[in-house]
């Protein structure tokens, strides 16, 4: 059954690639890392978006569960169903969650939010330099969060769960339960929005 809608597994892949892209110019001081950053901003502010007026499998309410669920889903007591499970859901919040502080974070270094209202009173020099905190310490632990999502994927791997196919085709195998899946204009419609939101922050920095 198919499960996941072709805009979801695109960001998926573009969000992938961009964060290589940002560990490597913000570690080597190469490349055009301030760029990377405003695109990833963009992407983030889709799924965010997209997380309560997309696909059903993408929205928060279908994949965020109480602890309780997922306590049950590590001692094999869950029913399988479409999309996430438990454990996934909670990892995709994670991900998503330290991406946007580290991507406002870097925001606020690059001075581009300088020019939103009230600045001056909730980007101080206080709040400025646990910025630059964030910005230097978070990539470690997304790292981490990487890399153990790269575990669970060889995980599901050996117990014949094929995630990778499953975010390159959309189909989840051995799930017959019918999605609701959101149409590619609604998507292209979120982007738009999302894009104008960074638009306009690019476009107050260099006045």
């Amino acid at each position: 059954m198919k499960v996941w809608d072709f805009p979801t597994r695109l960001y998926h892949w573009i969000q992938a690639l961009l964060f290589a892209g940002l560990a490597f110019s913000g570690l080597t001081e190469q490349g055009p890392h301030v760029y990377l950053g405003l695109t990833l901003f963009t992407l983030l502010t889709w799924r965010l978006l997209w997380g309560f007026i997309g696909s059903e499998t993408s929205r928060f309410s279908q994949f965020v569960h109480s602890p309780k669920t997922v306590l049950l889903y590590f001692k094999g007591e869950y029913k399988e169903s479409p999309g996430h499970n438990p454990a996934g859901g909670y990892m995709v919040v994670t991900l998503v969650t330290a991406l946007s502080i580290q991507c406002l974070s870097g925001l606020a270094l690059s001075g581009m939010l300088d020019p939103l209202p009230g600045s001056e009173y909730w980007l101080n020099d206080q709040i400025f330099d646990v910025c630059v905190f964030i910005h230097e310490n978070l990539i470690d632990g997304l790292f981490i969060l990487v890399s153990l999502h790269l575990l669970a994927i060889i995980i599901y791997k050996l117990q014949r769960k094929p995630l990778v196919k499953a975010m390159f085709t959309g189909v989840q195998e051995h799930i017959s339960t019918k999605v609701s899946l959101a149409s590619n204009r609604r998507a292209i419609a979120v982007f738009a929005v999302s894009l104008s939101i960074t638009t306009v922050i690019y476009v107050l920095s260099i006045e």
